[in-house]
Order: C-alpha cells, then structure tokens, then sequence
C-alpha cells in the first residue's frame, strides 16, 4: 500500500462517528486520558471506547503511555493505567495529490536567508492585513453594535476555524491547543511565531475591540499565542 493510500486509510477511521467522537474529546482535553474518563465523557461503554481508543492509536492518531493515576510506587500501587493523548502524526490529503509544505519550507529559509529585517516585516505586514480581514468579518456576523462578551465568541469561533483550537483557562485567558503552521516552527520559530502574533493583532484590529490583548507565550504543546481578556 502506498503512503497515499495510508493516509487516506487513517482519514477513513474518522468517518465513524462514534470513533470521531472519541478522537475529538481526546483531542481536545490536552492531556493524556484513561478508558473510563473517555467512556464516561461521550456516552458510551467501557469496552467500546478501549476499542475506538486502541484502533486510533494503532493508526498512530493517539498516542499511549502507561502510568499510575494514583501516583503511587512499589508493591501494592496497582498496574499502570493505559492513558491516550493526541498523536504526534500529521496527516495531509489532497486529491490529486498537492505538496503546499514544500514551497512553504523554501520560502520561508529563503526569506530567513536574506539580509535585514525587511522580509519578516513584508510577512508581518501580510499577516497583520489578513486578520484584519478575518476579523471584520466576524464582527460583522456578530452583527451590529456586538457586546463583548459576542466578540470574545466571534473571536474563538474565528480562531477554530482557523484550526488553532482555542480554549480558555481558569483566569479566562484564551489559549491556543495547535498551531496550524507547525510544520515549519522547527526551522523557522521566529517567522512563524511573528506571523501568528501579527495575525491575532490583526485578527483583534477587525474586531474592534481593545479589551483584548494577544501576546507571545510559547507554552509545551500549544501555539505561541495568548489572549488576555483586560475588561
């Protein structure tokens, strides 16, 4: 079977919709989670979740590690549990078959290659323009004179179309799960990082509303940009 073919294979598990269910939840907890929590949280069986669970992580969508819950040691702790978190795997298919990472990767190294700091401005620049687009829109959908509490909705809607997973914390500070450039942040951290947070800047411009804030704070397994909530 070709890597193609593979691909669409591990796209295909998702059509289940109980499967997709489960890979969604996982997803979306950031963390590594048990069999019952995953049971309990989408309304299902023990048994058919281990399932859905184990047939993910075959296809290398989740990813397992095995620990006490309890944090205990030694004899008497119990066996450590089978935990699942989302994999690292990235899964890309187009039909036919399209390489947008390739161009992304060259022009990325050769706008880092060049002298001063005119290309990651242009990139900055670009960046900053289209989420003021994105963000006018949204507030527009939100329809007239929005209040704020419609424009931090608008703003995590906008953000997970945009396929950056926001959630908030306790303190009510949105966060961001994925990074949908993440494929180039190896090679190229700055320029990307500095793309995302002139995109939110942008994104918060078209909003309208300067109650928010978006700063740098790159944190393990999240996107580099913050939004603060100053109301």
């Amino acid at each position: 079977m070709n890597d193609h073919a593979s691909e669409l294979d591990v796209v295909g598990l998702l059509h289940e919709p109980t499967r997709r269910a489960v890979y969604d939840w996982v997803a979306g907890t950031g963390r590594s989670v048990g069999r019952d929590e995953t049971a309990s949280a989408v309304g299902i069986t023990r048994a058919l979740a281990a399932f859905h669970l184990d047939r993910l992580a075959q296809a290398g969508l989740l990813d397992v590690e095995y620990r006490r819950l309890s944090g205990r040691t030694g004899p008497g702790a119990g066996r450590p549990a089978k935990l699942y978190r989302r994999g690292s795997l990235e899964v890309f298919v187009s039909l036919p078959e399209r390489r947008y990472d390739v161009p992304a990767q060259l022009f990325a190294d050769a706008m880092e290659r060049m002298a001063g700091p005119q290309p990651a401005d242009a990139v900055a620049t670009a960046a900053h323009k289209l989420g003021q687009c994105v963000g006018s829109t949204a507030r527009r959908e939100a329809g007239q004179g929005p209040s704020h509490s419609r424009l931090r909705t608008a703003l995590r809607d906008t953000l997970k179309e945009r396929g950056y997973e926001p959630f908030e914390t306790d303190s009510g500070e949105i966060r961001l799960r994925n990074c949908p450039f993440h494929a180039l942040v190896a090679d190229h951290r700055d320029l990307v990082c500095g793309m995302n947070l002139a995109l939110a800047g942008g994104l918060l411009d078209g909003l309208g509303d300067d109650r928010f804030a978006a700063r740098l704070d790159p944190q393990p397994g999240q996107c580099c940009v913050a939004f603060t909530d100053r109301s």
